[in-house]
């Protein structure tokens, strides 16, 4: 699949980290280095632009690596970036450690996933069909 992407940053475009990856990984543009402390949350640019073709989202996720070695996540896991968005891609990263963390440009944070979609159309109705579960809902199987 191709995908029309202006690259406005410093850095290559995002690649495949194998031959069987599903994600891409997306590098920090940013002038200077930015202190994350604990808890706080901010909005990190990549100087990417992209126009995703009609059914496909692009959804942005966490690198495993910073998740659990620096507790640094992507706060709206996963974001969405929906096919008419023409902005640049931004990601929303949030410390959940202990820790100041310091943010590169040009270091790998965040993954992203572009997937196929569909649009629902609702069918209002009176009843719905029964199942086993039913109603049940958060930890309705119990522990095994």
């Amino acid at each position: 699949m191709k995908i029309r992407i202006i690259n406005k940053s410093k850095h290559q475009l995002p690649q495949y980290a194998t031959s069987l990856s599903a994600g891409l990984d997306l590098r920090a543009n940013i002038e200077s280095p930015i202190t994350l402390q604990p808890l706080q949350r901010c909005l990190v640019p990549t100087g990417l632009y992209m126009a995703l073709p009609a059914g496909y989202e692009a959804q942005v996720r966490p690198r495993s690596g910073l998740a659990i070695k620096k507790g640094i996540t992507v706060l709206n896991s996963p974001g969405t970036i929906d096919a008419d968005y023409r902005g640049e891609i931004c990601i929303i990263l949030v410390n959940l450690s202990n820790e100041p963390f310091v943010i590169e440009d040009g270091e790998r944070i965040a993954q992203m996933v572009i997937a196929r979609h569909e649009q629902a159309e609702w069918e209002e109705v009176e009843t719905l069909d029964e199942t086993e579960r039913g109603t049940g809902g958060f930890g309705h199987s119990g522990k095994k």
